[in-house]
């Protein structure tokens, strides 16, 4: 375990550059007492790191020192390959970028890792886009992409209810059940594009500062979230049957359905279940609960209890026929 974090104090050093114990012991999730230790143990094994003092000190390599480090093992080369499955990057036009990295880390690998990517591609394939989505990229995600690897402010038309002009600092992109959204600053917030409603990028002339701090992934679950719950601001009582309880989470949206399960009460003597279900408003929950048929019965709203009801005899008289 000891060698593998003094790999890996390494590798942080010759990637950042200077590093202070305290985000070093982060990195590692290790004590800075531990990371003092580490330190004196490459230095005496000849790794010329050394410390810098002052406001921006902290741990440093020499200058130029790099270190070649060829003791990957089979799971971490076939991780490797994994991870570069390629689709997402070949949207964003770095297909070439791709293939010419995969090649350059295929000839620095032992011979006998030389099968690492012929056997990932065997076992895994990671197919991004909806089922019924035959559209391709979106047209303008390729300029997206550069304007966020160059951090330069763009100007957007994007397409609402009527065609808007923002101008946006890219922060990141961000690919969600086969859909792009792009993540950009608007003066002081971030906010959130669809990538296939943005009509046209043009450089706005200038790049900007990013704020380091600033966590995409953190963002994205955050907002995510927040997405959903506003989304459900209504709640229906239902009844399940026990095939509708197992196709319930087919019909809503998973939150939805989670919510509704775990709050649901003792079955009846017929095996059916009470429970609350959130929705986004009585015509999408009128939508979702007809795709469970006779499995699920509607007690309140009233309301929507007689629009089911209609539907019901609509389906009867229709059948009979």
């Amino acid at each position: 375990m000891r060698a593998s974090r003094l790999v890996s104090l390494l590798l942080l050093l010759q990637a950042r550059g200077t590093m202070t114990a305290a985000e070093l012991a982060r990195e590692l999730e290790v004590s800075e007492r531990t990371v003092y230790r580490d330190v004196l143990a490459l230095s005496a094994a000849g790794i010329p790191v050394y410390a810098e003092q002052g406001r921006r000190g902290g741990y440093r390599l020499v200058d130029g020192y790099r270190t070649r480090l060829t003791g990957l093992s089979r799971a971490e080369a076939e991780a490797l390959f994994l991870a570069g499955l390629t689709g997402p990057a070949e949207d964003m036009g770095l297909a070439d970028a791709v293939a010419a990295a995969r090649l350059k880390v295929l000839a620095a690998l032992p011979s006998s890792l030389q099968d690492a990517p012929a056997r990932t591609g065997q076992r895994f394939h990671l197919d991004v886009a909806g089922w019924f989505d035959d559209t391709g990229p979106p047209p303008m995600l390729a300029a997206l992409a550069r304007a966020v690897w160059q951090d330069e402010t763009v100007v957007l038309r994007y397409r609402r209810d009527r065609e808007v002009t923002r101008t946006v600092d890219p922060y990141g992109l961000v690919l969600k059940g086969g859909t792009w959204y792009l993540v950009g600053r608007v003066g002081g917030d971030h906010r959130t594009y669809r990538v296939d409603r943005v009509s046209a990028v043009e450089p706005a002339g200038r790049t900007f500062d990013r704020d380091e701090s600033f966590d995409l992934r953190a963002f994205w679950a955050e907002r995510a979230a927040q997405f959903v719950e506003t989304l459900l601001h209504e709640t229906v009582r239902i009844r399940l049957t026990p095939a509708g309880v197992r196709l319930l989470r087919y019909a809503v949206e998973p939150p939805a359905s989670r919510r509704a399960l775990q709050t649901a009460g003792e079955p009846d003597e017929q095996g059916r279940v009470t429970t609350r279900l959130p929705v986004e408003s009585l015509d999408v929950a009128y939508t979702q609960l007809m795709r469970l048929g006779p499995e699920v019965e509607v007690l309140d709203p009233p309301e929507l209890r007689d629009r089911m009801a209609e539907a019901a005899t609509r389906f009867a008289a229709l059948y009979q026929r």
